[in-house]
């Protein structure tokens, strides 16, 4: 005599295939293979790990006590990594960004001359490395922009000034030619 194994689904309940996009109802058993016939018509065999039970209208699974959602979540592959990391020296921490572009310093150019301008980026430029140099900061970018290079050359006339400073072009991925970094060697005895 044959022994009879409890069925996970019986006649009439409405089941979502895990593998695909569509539910249905079973119809029965084929062997151990579950008969569902789809919202289409169709009759397609399924074995039971392939299928989960649903209740009409919410479509809430219950699958060993887990919905659905948690079920197609590992079904799904896994979002890939990227192992692309930006390399920071350690000890340069923070990086004081200061935009030189009028538009940032002043809601509205008008009536002022270039010689203007020039004059209010040049100031910005020198109480900014002024206030770095007192805070101990490490780096200040100076973005400029890429222009004529009038800004540019004044900038390099004003950190000249400067000792204990060492002045290099910007990051050319980050800033494109438009910036300017400056380096603050610190003194320890201070």
């Amino acid at each position: 005599m044959k022994e009879t194994v409890m069925a996970k689904f019986k006649a009439g309940d409405t089941v979502t295939v895990l593998d695909d996009s569509f539910t249905g109802k079973v119809k029965g058993y084929k062997k151990d293979r579950v008969v569902v016939v789809t919202t289409d018509g169709f009759e397609l065999e399924f074995s039971e790990s392939e299928l989960v039970k649903t209740q009409t209208g919410d479509m809430q699974a219950l699958f060993s006590g887990r919905s659905v959602s948690s079920i197609l979540k590992e079904k799904q592959e896994p979002a890939k990594r990227s192992f692309v990391k930006e390399k920071k020296p350690k000890k340069d921490g923070f990086v004081l960004e200061v935009d030189l572009h009028i538009e940032k310093l002043v809601k509205n150019k008008r009536g002022m001359s270039n010689y203007d301008i020039l004059t209010l980026q040049t100031e910005t430029a020198k109480s900014q490395l002024d206030f770095a140099i007192r805070n101990r900061l490490p780096r200040v970018v100076f973005i400029h922009g890429v222009g004529e290079g009038v800004l540019k050359a004044e900038l390099d006339f004003l950190f000249g000034r400067y000792d204990g400073v060492i002045v290099s072009d910007g990051d050319y991925q980050k800033y494109g030619g438009g910036a300017t970094e400056v380096y603050i060697k610190q003194n320890p005895n201070r």
